[in-house]
Order: structure tokens, then sequence, then C-alpha cells
């Protein structure tokens, strides 16, 4: 498994242009150097300059939930996604971002309808099965990406009907994944180990049908070990 990278990691030029951008600084000609030195530079100017989260105003309502993912860093719980089922069944995947404008989240309505949207626009639009008592097998959400501290949301956990906590090292602006799926009472998720998906926790919410299950790992070049931490909220 590659070294993780984190976001405090990236502020120095080199760790940003070889694991993020994949280039080899000793590649390049003096020029195209100094012109990456000054992306990066304005890469990190404007993340400094982008307003933080903080603590959003999250409501499930009544008959609804929320579940968080949040990454622990010493007194700080991180909020980095959370799944918000209402309580006429639809399922969304949010995604905090400084820019609330970009508001960055999946769709999955009771009628089966499922979209990805950004900055106001769809996308991928679909339509599986209804979320409703003939659900049957498992429909997958996806794998999100694209985590850390920088946006500062924070998460308080009164807010939430369960909080999958991940401990530092394994969600990253590079590295780690949250995988979301929605599954029929004692079903399985759709398998990753195809992909040597290490799985560090997964978490199971039994309020409702169907399920919601989110796993939470890194992807690694050897095979997937086994002895997940997983629990079960409902």
């Amino acid at each position: 498994m590659a070294e993780f990278v984190s976001e405090d990691d990236l502020q120095t030029f080199e760790v940003w242009l070889k694991e993020i951008q994949g280039i080899d600084p000793a590649m390049l000609e003096p020029n195209d150097l100094a012109q990456w030195r000054s992306d990066h530079q304005d890469v990190m100017a404007r993340s400094a300059a982008t307003p933080k989260v903080g603590l959003m105003k999250l409501r499930a309502g009544p008959g609804g939930h929320l579940y968080a993912v949040a990454i622990r860093e010493g007194s700080n719980l991180w909020l980095t996604l959370w799944v918000r089922r209402h309580r006429k069944g639809d399922i969304y995947v949010m995604i905090p971002r400084g820019d609330r404008a970009w508001e960055p989240h999946l769709s999955y309505h009771r009628d089966g309808r499922v979209h990805s949207k950004s900055f106001g626009h769809k996308f991928f639009p679909g339509k599986r099965q209804p979320l409703n008592e003939t659900f049957k097998g498992t429909e997958h959400l996806g794998m999100f990406g694209g985590h850390g501290k920088s946006i500062g949301a924070i998460c308080n956990p009164a807010d939430f009907s369960g909080v999958v906590e991940v401990e530092p090292g394994v969600l990253g602006p590079r590295d780690g994944w949250v995988a979301v799926d929605l599954v029929e009472p004692n079903c399985e998720p759709m398998d990753l180990t195809t992909i040597n998906a290490r799985i560090v926790k997964q978490a199971v919410f039994s309020h409702a049908l169907p399920w919601v299950v989110i796993r939470v790992g890194r992807s690694e070049l050897t095979p997937a070990p086994h002895g997940v931490a997983s629990i079960e909220l409902a």
C-alpha cells in the first residue's frame, strides 16, 4: 500500500506534484517546474481563502435519519460525508464543501430515480428498483473519495442516528474511500475484494428498509485481509 498522504503533506510542493499530479519534479525543465510551483501556490491560496463549513444545522426531521462518516483528529471530529434517509424513503449521499453553490450529492428517490448533482446540474440519471417493500438484493451507490479536514465541517454526533468514526491515516485527499450500499435485510453489499479493497470499518443501519451499509477503506496491491471492524446500528 502506498504511503498515506495527508492534507498537511500537500502544503509541500514536491509532495503535491508527485502524489497528486503524478509528476516527478526531477523530470521537469526549469521553466515548467516554475510554472507548476506557481500553480501549487495558487491552489494552496484558494484553499486557504475558501470559507470553512463549520457546524451545519443538520436535522433529520420526524421519521428521518442521518448517518455520518467523520475523521477523528484528537478532540476534533471532522464530517466528511453523510447519508440522509428521508421519512418518505428517499436516500441522499451528501458531501460538505465550503463553496455552498457546489453542493455535490447523490440522490436515490423512492420511485427508483437516481442521479448525481453538482453546482445545480444533474449527472448520470438512471432508474433502479424502488425503495419500498419490494426491494431485493443490493444497490451500490458508489465509492466516494477526496476526504479531509481542511473544509472545516464539524461533526456533532448528536445530530446523527449513527456516526462511522475513522482514525487518521485512512481517509485523505488522495487515499481512502467511503462506499455506500442499500441492501435487503441480512444481504451482503457489493463485493469489493475484486478491486483489492481493504475495508477498515463497516456499519449497518437498519432503521428502515432497505438497510444502509457504509464501508470505509483503502485500496491496496495485496488481497484484502479478513477481520473488518463491523457494527450494526438500528
